[in-house]
């Protein structure tokens, strides 16, 4: 009975400290090295806008110019330059 209790006891704590390590751990990590990599993904997320809007001076279209904004298949948008005849018929 006694060597029931001790091991009872032995296994309770060994499951404590367990919970203890990992709580800690896990603030450890929370703390130090997620605002690390939160860092890094605004510097790139910056770095693609400012592309993005350096890319869009650049593109300054004339007055009067009409250009044609199609989606790819990849999901990026491609412009294109294109001749359509557009019939009209007079209605009475």
């Amino acid at each position: 009975m006694n060597l029931f209790v001790l091991l009872y006891v032995t296994n309770f704590l060994r499951t404590i400290l367990i919970i203890v390590l990992f709580y800690y751990g896990i603030r450890f990590v929370m703390r130090h090295i997620v605002p690390l990599f939160v860092d890094k993904e605004i510097k790139n997320i910056q770095q693609k806008m400012y592309e993005q809007q350096k890319q869009s001076q650049h593109n300054t279209r004339r007055e009067g110019e009409v250009t044609i904004e199609s989606k790819n298949k990849n999901g990026k948008y491609s412009q294109q330059s294109q001749d359509e005849y557009v019939d009209f018929e007079e209605v009475k």
